[in-house]
């Protein structure tokens, strides 16, 4: 691992999204609670947030963080039939919570993806990134749009 204990504690957060895209048909039972193996948008949502906390189990050389908030919300988007994942991380530290960002998306994705593969294999889950970053010593990052 990385030796980070010469680095200033300082506040660090991290927001990163991603997309489940599915059949009009698949979104619809997902909205209206209708998947036989549950509440799909809840369950994701904890798996999401229980992701972020065990990201350091689960990416290797990744430092294990005290985590002071993580929020993972969950837009439906009927247009183009999609659901919209955007996890928010944040603590007071030596290094940043990108990871955990990152993570809390892929595995609310996979989640997604998990409950209702059943109905409709063919989802896609795509454009996980980065969205903003803040705190540290290298500065500020905002992805652009």
């Amino acid at each position: 691992m990385v030796d980070v204990g010469g680095k200033p504690v300082s506040e660090r957060v991290a927001r990163a999204s991603g997309t489940v895209t599915m059949k009009p048909a698949t979104l619809r039972l997902i909205r209206e609670g209708n998947i036989k193996k549950g509440d799909v948008l809840h369950t994701a949502r904890i798996a999401g947030i229980m992701a972020a906390k065990r990201t350091a189990d689960l990416i290797p050389l990744c430092h294990p963080l005290p985590i002071d908030k993580i929020g993972l919300d969950l837009k439906i988007n009927e247009s183009d039939s999609t659901i919209e994942i955007v996890a928010s991380v944040k603590t007071r530290g030596v290094t940043g919570v990108e990871m955990e960002a990152l993570s809390a998306v892929s595995v609310a994705a996979l989640t997604i993806y998990d409950m209702a593969k059943a109905v409709d294999r063919e989802m896609r889950i795509s454009d996980i990134r980065l969205l903003e970053k803040r705190g540290g010593t290298r500065g500020d990052y905002l992805a652009e749009e």
